[in-house]
């Protein structure tokens, strides 16, 4: 889970994953990402990802809607009216946990971090993983950063060539 400048939208952000998290794991997915957008009338955003590790499909976040739509309804957790939308994580997907960063190890990412890190918040380079408590990056001038886990505002694949390959489905054949 990212961290968010509004402590209120942290508090309800989490309170949202661990409602919906259960059904999630239920139905054969893995939450990725939730973020709430908006103040009027808030989208409840929601990445997911297959947890056979398959490509999710249309029909998958479909069902995911349907099931979470009902979950978010029961909880009431948002007051008011909003709007849930459901996606994949795409393959430019963000580094939320540390199965993400492990996976994506040896790609281009962005990261951000609340607090600064030897002066600065900003950081680009080559993921080199994570345990439980931080993620590591190979910056552009060679030298490595720790970054905790908790710390980390955002962080992002950079679309490359190399990543598009490394993600790309194989071909059916029949």
């Amino acid at each position: 889970m990212f961290l968010d400048n509004n402590p209120t939208n942290q508090r309800l952000e989490t309170r949202l994953a661990e409602t919906i998290a259960p059904t999630l794991e239920g139905m054969g997915y893995e939450l990725v990402r939730v973020a709430l957008i908006g103040r009027d009338r808030p989208t409840v955003q929601v990445m997911a990802d297959r947890a056979d590790g398959a490509a999710i499909a249309v029909a998958d976040c479909e069902s995911i809607s349907h099931a979470l739509g009902a979950v978010l309804d029961v909880a009431d957790l948002i007051p008011g009216a909003w709007t849930l939308e459901v996606s994949s994580a795409g393959i430019d997907r963000p580094l939320t946990r540390p199965k993400d960063w492990n996976r994506f190890a040896g790609h281009l990412a962005r990261a951000e971090s609340a607090t600064p890190i030897d002066g600065r918040k900003r950081f680009s380079g080559i993921v080199l993983g994570a345990d439980d408590n931080a993620a590591r990056m190979r910056l552009d001038d060679g030298t490595e950063v720790v970054l905790p886990l908790h710390d980390i505002r955002r962080a992002r694949l950079v679309l490359t060539d190399a990543l598009i390959a490394a993600t790309a489905q194989p071909a059916r054949t029949n």
